[in-house]
């Protein structure tokens, strides 16, 4: 699903791939090779490897790291193959574990393998942030690395040279340094190293503050403040979209993006310029995709929106050879929500049961994104079909909506959902 690579003198999951999980070293044994978030490895050796099942080879790898039963349900093995070859074996954050559990784990090797993957993610710019969000995220990183900021003491000298340990590359590589860099594409005049740096500065201690002592703090505050961005958490998906028409001869052609679908939503990132081009939560959005007896494989993305102020349906069409997969990861996705979602109505967000017969606490919807953020949608980088459904023909941008084009939608059947506004819909997290 997905295939960037690691850091510097370390093997990437495209790397990875290339080298079998699997080698053989008897008759009816292996050495299976487990990757962690970190590039570390987890050796197994297991007796008859094609009869054990994914529970025990979980259990495996829970035993040797000596982790708590919320491993169970926080990690899962991943299949890895970017380049459709032999796959890695990798043992990641579980797709469907909710982030309301994740705030209940104390267990700092726990916390450090979710800290690991997020700081990965954000690293490698799939979890597309904005500048203050890198320096903030990228100070707890400083501050796990580096150990307690101390005035007076050659801190500049040290963040310079481990850039792209505390920042994603992209940001990193233009001009000399951070300062020029970020006054590139989407970047604020202004900020640079000094920023990272005055972020570091304000990184809280707990404890007494020594190196290691008080990790478990920051690993937290890391994955909180990751929580903030709404692909948190997801699986990746590779996929191209078509561009809008340009020029006198109206060309358009296509975009690599990467598709994140989470327990919240789905969004759609440009590969190459790292910020979001569409987020829906599945309240928004109804969708299917054609098979390649059909035609090309596509997911179809299907939302509210309007055209030159009239409210029209809009058709995203997202070419992917895992189109199947992605539409059946949403319905699961959604059918998990609709069972939990009694369940969590009795928690806090401390996980501490509501008292018999008081009303939940109340969703708080989240703040609205800075303007011009990477995270909000861009609808006018994207090539869509605008339409209101007459009978069995399409026809585009007229006066009124109807139904939707697609029965499968989050409502499964229940009515259509309602014309989506702009001050409480694509901008949000």
């Amino acid at each position: 699903m997905d295939g960037t690579e690691g850091s510097a003198g370390q093997p990437g999951p495209a790397e990875r791939s290339h080298r079998s999980s699997v080698s053989s070293v008897g008759a009816r044994a292996a050495d299976v090779l487990v990757y962690l978030a970190d590039d570390t490895v987890v050796p197994l050796a297991v007796e008859n490897l094609p009869s054990l099942s994914a529970h025990e080879l979980h259990r495996a790898v829970r035993e040797v790291l000596q982790l708590p039963d919320i491993a169970l349900d926080a990690f899962a093995l991943w299949l890895v193959s970017p380049l459709l070859d032999e796959p890695s074996l990798q043992f990641r954050r579980n797709v469907f574990f909710p982030k309301r559990r994740e705030l209940q784990i104390h267990d700092e090797e726990v916390l450090r393998l979710l800290y690991e993957e997020a700081k990965g993610n954000v690293l490698a710019a799939r979890y597309p942030c904005d500048v203050e969000d890198c320096e903030t995220l990228g100070a707890l990183v400083c501050r796990v690395q580096l150990g307690p900021y101390q005035p007076g003491q050659p801190t500049a000298c040290a963040l310079r040279e481990k850039l792209d340990s505390f920042l994603p590359a992209h940001l990193c590589k233009r001009g000399h340094g951070l300062f020029a860099a970020l006054r590139g594409r989407g970047a604020k005049a202004g900020t640079g190293e000094q920023g990272l740096l005055n972020a570091y500065c304000k990184v809280k201690e707990a404890g007494d503050g020594e190196h290691g002592a008080s990790l478990s703090t920051h690993y937290r505050a890391y994955l909180l403040k990751s929580h903030e961005l709404p692909f948190y958490g997801c699986a990746f998906f590779h996929g191209e979209v078509d561009k809008p028409a340009q020029g006198f001869l109206h060309r358009g052609g296509r975009k690599q993006v990467a598709v994140a679908i989470s327990l919240e939503g789905v969004h759609v990132i440009d590969s190459r310029e790292k910020h979001v081009l569409l987020g829906l939560r599945f309240q928004e959005l109804s969708w299917d995709h054609t098979s390649p007896e059909e035609e090309e494989s596509v997911l179809w993305l299907e939302f509210d929106g309007d055209n030159e102020g009239t409210p029209v349906n809009k058709l995203l069409k997202i070419y992917s050879k895992q189109a199947e997969l992605m539409s059946s990861l949403i319905e699961y996705c959604i059918e998990l929500n609709q069972t939990s979602e009694p369940a969590a109505s009795q928690e806090n967000v401390s996980g501490t049961p509501s008292a018999a017969g008081a009303p939940p606490p109340p969703i708080q919807r989240p703040q609205l994104r800075r303007q011009g953020s990477v995270v909000c949608s861009r609808l006018q980088h994207l090539s869509t079909i605008d339409y209101v459904e007459e009978g069995q023909q399409i026809k585009r941008v007229k006066p009124k909506r109807t139904t939707s084009f697609f029965s499968r939608q989050l409502s499964m059947g229940q009515g259509s959902y309602t014309v989506v506004q702009p001050t409480d819909s694509l901008e949000q997290g």
